[in-house]
């Protein structure tokens, strides 16, 4: 059965706060001038989201619903969005994986277009160019920060410090995707280049689980693999049904006992059209985080694309080695997937994928699915090369017990979590 999804629709007028020429610093910027003098509201997330609740600890659902999701919807109020995205039209196409499909068809042309060079994934920041600093505060909806207590809290209000010079911070993305679609700008005022860092990757991981919700993810894509803005930054969004890459089952790779200090469980996807790896668990968040971001350096300092989806609450992420830029230079993609005009970055790997045209929409189907995102994907011996470079790297060290196979936790109907019931009606799945 088909389904199809809905989200309330307000109207919204396009934005000039991401137009180039704007006032510069007249208008309250990210940058040098305006951002250590805000008063922007803060979110101080608790050093560790594995221990218990505090007495004083902010409601489970505040993070996303009272403050990320409902700043989010005052800023749509507030026209600055480039398009009203929840105009449209969303579907789960019927098949054993349930790729969900959307038709936007103006995004590409509101989007704004790439600025470098897409061969290479490690390139230096360049002020000319877009960056974040020139967003207007409007934008921002808090600052996000560790707290360094037990308990997470929440500031209206919160000056700089002299030890918070560069805030990282949450913003709208002006042309979303989906309900909710925020970017997280780890140290704006520091620059950073599109490229993963322990201490960058660590602060995702920290956002997905203060949002402590299964339909709420953070994406990243590096130069190459279709990010377009080379200042550091990671998507999130919210969307009610588990994405096809979180249901596809996997094989776990046994570790040899030495590597498993970190309590970092390691599989590979199998019967899905991208080659990835997958990692979960960890003993804390950090121990996670170090292996994944030792992975990511590793793909980055060898010039392999890649994209990275941090799903279940920061317990669980999906890091996809990808090829399709370069296969499009080398003229190997067909003409027939070039005209959907679908650039395939960590969004449409994992199942939810963004069409430009109608016609593409009314025909797409797990086999039209399944065929663009089979051009994306590694060869298999070329990711099995990637795969034990990444393990050297991250010092892991496969055993010689046999890979066991198994279930993705969505991979049956009952495991599926439920949509919380203090989201909207109109953010449910509606069959």
């Amino acid at each position: 059965m088909e389904m199809k999804l809905t989200i309330k629709r307000v109207p919204t007028v396009l934005s000039n706060y991401q137009e180039e020429g704007g006032g510069g610093c007249g208008r309250n910027c990210l940058g040098d001038c305006c951002l250590p003098v805000s008063k922007l509201p803060l979110y101080a997330f608790k050093a560790d989201p594995k221990k218990p609740a505090q007495d004083d600890e902010l409601p489970t659902e505040f993070f996303l619903n009272s403050l990320l999701l409902a700043q989010w919807e005052d800023r749509v109020a507030r026209g600055l969005f480039r398009y009203d995205v929840t105009a449209c039209e969303t579907k789960v196409i019927p098949g054993e994986l349930g790729f969900v499909a959307q038709l936007n068809e103006g995004r590409h042309l509101k989007k704004r277009p790439t600025e470098f060079r897409v061969d290479r994934v490690l390139q230096p920041f360049d002020s000319a160019k877009f960056n974040f600093t020139k967003v207007g505060q409007e934008e921002v909806l808090f600052r996000f920060g560790n707290g360094g207590g037990g308990s997470s809290y929440f500031l209206e209000n919160a000056p700089s410090t002299e030890g918070d010079h560069a805030p990282s911070v949450v913003a709208i993305n002006v042309s979303p995707i989906e309900y909710g679609h925020v970017l997280l700008i780890p140290r704006v005022l520091d620059r950073l280049p599109q490229q993963i860092d322990p201490e960058s990757f660590l602060l995702a991981l920290h956002m997905a689980a203060e949002a402590a919700s299964p339909y709420f993810r953070l994406g990243y894509n590096s130069l190459g693999a279709f990010a377009t803005i080379n200042h550091l930054h990671f998507q999130a969004y919210y969307l009610s049904v588990p994405f096809p890459v979180e249901k596809a089952p996997t094989k776990k790779i046994p570790l040899a006992k030495c590597a498993l200090n970190s309590g970092v469980k390691v599989s590979k996807l199998t019967n899905f059209p991208v080659r990835g790896l997958v990692f979960e668990r960890g003993n804390t968040l950090k121990d996670l985080a170090d292996v994944v971001t030792n992975a990511c350096i590793w793909l980055q300092e060898n010039n392999v694309p890649f994209n990275v989806l941090i799903s279940d609450s920061g317990r669980r992420i999906f890091v996809f080695p990808q090829c399709y830029a370069e296969k499009q230079a080398l003229g190997e993609v067909s003409q027939d997937l070039l005209d959907t005009q679908v650039n395939p970055a960590v969004w449409e790997i994992s199942g939810h994928i963004v069409l430009k045209q109608r016609t593409d929409f009314e025909e797409a189907s797990e086999a039209s699915a399944w065929r663009l995102l089979a051009e994306v994907s590694l060869s298999e011996e070329r990711f099995e090369e990637v795969k034990a470079c990444i393990f050297e790297a991250t010092g892991l060290t496969e055993s010689d017990e046999e890979e066991e196979s198994s279930e993705s936790p969505y991979a049956s109907s009952s495991s599926v979590p439920q949509a919380s019931s203090h989201m909207s009606e109109g953010c449910l799945v509606l069959q």
